[in-house]
């Protein structure tokens, strides 16, 4: 009983900042305060030295909470709208790929690091995904882990500031079923998610809360049953769980044993996100999709992240959220096979010249 009290002291301490940072900042109006001021809080304390940490589980109760309000937004006509781009859904999650190994190649000049671990570092899936994953391959975890961390605390942070500072706020509305909350059909579409959440956990499935919350609800909004407003303070609840665990990533040792690489993780990062804009402005161009929706749609964060800044910004969050469902879905299906294929033609291209010996 001691043990358990001493580990939950962390987490106590990391929920106690965040919910300060997160007071603060919505009093402060900035945007998405109840994630951006939990993430910069936990992650700036813990940086200092301070022993905060997160809610063990919080990170999966906020991508339950928020994917099963992602999904009340599809409804017959906005799927029907969705359903139409699936060929830009594809593209987008090939654009991806193809941006992470251009970001892997320039991490492994800049950062001195091996291209192994700065192509799983530098590919925009989840950072405990593509660690798993480039462990297999015989990459540095502790990197693709820490790369993946700061990839989503960047893009989380500076896309909905530079949203604010240039007024996009609800420049692609939609509006989701259900205009209020209805106690007993709230508890019992979450019953339904929170199951299919700890099925798809059980069978190890990546994202599994929020893919869970999103196969269940987005039918049933489809099919037109009736359901729930999901309660603002959920939602604020759950973006502050989700800021907690990604600020929890963070620690003063890594950032001293490897400041080379950290910095070479910032500039690629910033690489990707500005390719990702001049490919959503062209997209935009091509489609008539509202731009500030296709930005948020190819950046390089998270489902979840991604999605409820989508959500709190009023910018298109049927396709924001069907972007990135598409595009991790092709990552995590499709990295490791295409790194093990382009690994096995570049060893046969290097023996193919050996075998060839010195030009005379």
């Amino acid at each position: 009983m001691k043990t358990l009290a001493r580990s939950l002291i962390p987490a106590a301490g990391g929920l106690a900042v965040a919910l300060a940072a997160a007071l603060a900042c919505d009093a402060l109006h900035a945007p998405l305060p109840w994630m951006i001021g939990p993430l910069l809080a936990v992650a700036g304390t813990r940086v200092a030295g301070w022993p905060v940490g997160a809610m063990p589980g919080g990170r999966q109760v906020a991508q339950w909470i928020i994917g099963t309000a992602l999904g009340l937004y599809f409804s017959p006509l906005v799927a029907q709208r969705v359903g139409g781009f699936v060929w830009l859904l594809i593209l987008g999650a090939i654009f991806a790929i193809a941006v992470g190994y251009l970001c892997g190649f320039i991490l492994s000049v800049l950062g001195g690091t091996d291209r192994t671990t700065a192509v799983f570092a530098s590919v925009p899936g989840g950072a405990a995904e593509m660690a798993v994953l480039g462990e297999r391959f015989g990459a540095r975890v502790d990197q693709v882990a820490a790369a993946q961390s700061f990839r989503i605390l960047l893009v989380v942070v500076t896309i909905p500031s530079l949203f604010a500072a240039l007024g996009l706020h609800g420049a692609d509305p939609f509006l989701a079923a259900g205009g209020e909350v209805r106690w007993p059909a709230l508890v019992a579409l979450l019953s339904v998610t929170g199951a299919a959440g700890l099925l798809l956990a059980r069978l190890n499935v990546p994202n599994a809360f929020v893919l869970g919350a999103l196969v269940i609800a987005i039918p049933l909004t489809i099919a037109g049953v009736s359901t729930s407003a999901m309660p603002r303070a959920m939602l604020n609840g759950a973006q502050l769980l989700l800021g907690c665990a990604l600020g929890s990533r963070f620690n003063r040792s890594f950032l001293a044993r490897a400041p080379r690489f950290v910095a070479a993780v910032v500039v690629t990062v910033v690489i990707a996100m500005g390719i990702s804009v001049l490919f959503a402005l062209f997209m935009a161009r091509l489609t008539g999709i509202h731009p500030a929706t296709l930005v948020l749609a190819t950046a390089p964060g998270g489902i979840a992240e991604m999605a409820v800044t989508a959500k709190v910004l009023e910018l298109g969050v049927p396709m924001v959220t069907s972007f990135h469902v598409t595009r991790v879905l092709f990552l995590l299906t499709c990295t490791g096979p295409l790194f093990a294929w382009l690994r096995h033609h570049r060893r046969r291209r290097e023996r193919t010249r050996a075998s060839r010996g010195p030009v005379a």
